[in-house]
């Protein structure tokens, strides 16, 4: 006669349950984790910009010692900037592949996981024919046939070495890379209308068209053709005599327009990444009360600096630091 089993039934069912809530639990923690990494990751992207153009001073110094001509010192700030770029562009590549990675895998898991529930999912009736079936074989004492054993399809092999999938991974990075330097050189090829005043004491307004790939040193050589027919003093001055100061800040002449455009940089008294023009607040209206507004940019002759910098509004005017956050309105 048949024995009554059902409390062994139930006690492996109970297992079953234990083993996937335990399973969820650390399913939880290792999310967790991976949020409070993602935040880290996020929190650093603010010093990319920054560290980029440190090294790239660093390395300018460090290798522009004793004389240097001023063309090859052109040429060697091109260079360092292209290859400071093309190592940023590499990185950025990396880390949005090692995202669409991670999302498919997490994908590939919740897909997993709600198959494996849908298969413990157990019918009473089914229990009562197995039951049924058990009191047959024990009747009949026919042998069982043993199965052979073969690859478990729920096991997870994604962290086995894979030939296809690594070169499918190249060349999505590859892919990925491609798509944004276009994009960046479809950015720095825009066309952008820069408004300046050459400053002597009074301003003189002038308008010319640039990239936004272009440097401050391309904008000034550009801006020095323009003024050289109505400004004596400066037909015989060079660009590397002259100062571009936008928003109070003193740029150098490395940077690019794009430099300010893609990290949305601010100065003390407006954003640096804008170059559509109003008037000085300043001037006009209470100095105190910050404006959205951008200001025309000043270009001036590095002598005239030098005699009147204890005198408003050059006595304002600091070198650009990347380091330094401008995210309040001054008028100090």
């Amino acid at each position: 006669m048949a024995q009554y089993k059902g409390a062994a039934s139930e006690a492996g069912r109970a297992m079953q349950l234990m083993k996937k809530r335990e399973k969820e639990r650390e399913q939880l923690e290792q999310l967790k984790a991976k949020i409070a990494e993602d935040n880290m990751v996020k929190s650093n992207i603010d010093k990319k910009f920054s560290a980029h153009y440190d090294a790239v001073e660093a390395e300018l110094k460090s290798s522009t010692v004793g004389l240097v001509t001023l063309n090859d010192m052109k040429a060697k700030q091109e260079a360092l900037v292209k290859e400071r770029e093309k190592q940023l562009a590499k990185k950025e590549q990396s880390k949005e592949l090692q995202l669409k990675l991670e999302k498919q895998k997490e994908k590939k898991r919740k897909e997993e996981q709600k198959r494996k529930i849908a298969s413990l999912s157990f019918n009473p009736e089914d229990e009562e024919d197995e039951e049924e079936n058990e009191e047959e074989e024990e009747q009949d004492y026919l042998p069982v046939k043993k199965k052979k054993l073969g690859k478990n399809p729920d096991v997870d092999t994604s962290f086995l070495p894979d030939r296809d999938r690594e070169v499918e991974e190249n060349r999505l990075r590859e892919e990925l890379r491609q798509e944004w330097e276009l994009k960046q050189e479809k950015i720095k090829s825009e066309e952008i209308e820069i408004t300046f005043s050459y400053w002597d004491g009074s301003g003189h307004r002038k308008t010319v068209k640039m990239k936004k790939g272009n440097t401050i040193q391309n904008f000034l050589q550009r801006a020095l053709e323009v003024l050289r027919k109505d400004f004596s003093e400066l037909r015989s001055a060079g660009v590397e005599q002259l100062m571009y100061i936008k928003e109070d800040l003193i740029i150098p002449h490395h940077h690019s327009f794009y430099d300010f455009i893609v990290t949305k940089a601010r100065g003390k008294s407006g954003p640096l990444f804008s170059f559509d023009v109003h008037d000085d607040i300043r001037l006009v209206n209470d100095a105190t009360v910050e404006k959205d507004e951008s200001h025309a940019g000043k270009v001036v002759l590095r002598s005239w600096y030098e005699k009147n910098k204890h005198i408003f509004p050059a006595s304002r005017w600091e070198p650009y630091d990347p380091e330094k956050k401008w995210d309040k309105y001054t008028i100090r």
